[in-house]
């Protein structure tokens, strides 16, 4: 009986899906992904965040964070894998509707199956926005 055969996930690999999160490419993204993926998100009303379970639910949250917060960037990125676990630690940076700067860092713990990551779980420091500048007028 031949088992099928899969490339394992590795520094590289996260740090490619870092690079996606930073070009804003969501196809790219779900390519890393498993048919069966499940996201936990930083916030929301559950222990775990909010889960979103299957590639659509995972497409939309993934998208969901640019709509928050065009300009989202993930900094200074570093990955570390062990078997069917994976870590990496970035510096997140955005900005709000009201001109106000998130920048927070912070952590995803990842499980992969068969080469793609089955669960993208975040966490990161809660952090209040920095407040927007504004313009002075001359005096």
């Amino acid at each position: 009986m031949s088992q099928s055969s899969f490339t394992p996930v590795t520094e590289a690999t996260l740090a490619a899906f870092s690079d996606a999160w930073n070009r804003h490419d969501v196809d790219a993204l779900m390519s890393f992904m498993s048919d069966d993926c499940v996201f936990e998100t930083a916030a929301g009303p559950d222990a775990c965040g909010t889960r979103h379970v299957g590639p659509e639910a995972v497409r939309q949250a993934f998208a969901g964070a640019w709509s928050q917060l065009p300009d989202a960037h993930w900094a200074n990125g570093r990955h570390f894998v062990q078997g069917d676990f994976g870590v990496s630690q970035w510096l997140f940076s955005g900005t709000a509707a009201d001109g106000s700067r998130v920048e927070v860092e912070g952590v995803d713990l990842f499980r992969f199956r068969n080469g793609k990551i089955a669960l993208k779980n975040a966490y990161r420091k809660v952090r209040p926005n920095v407040p927007a500048v504004t313009a002075r007028s001359p005096a």
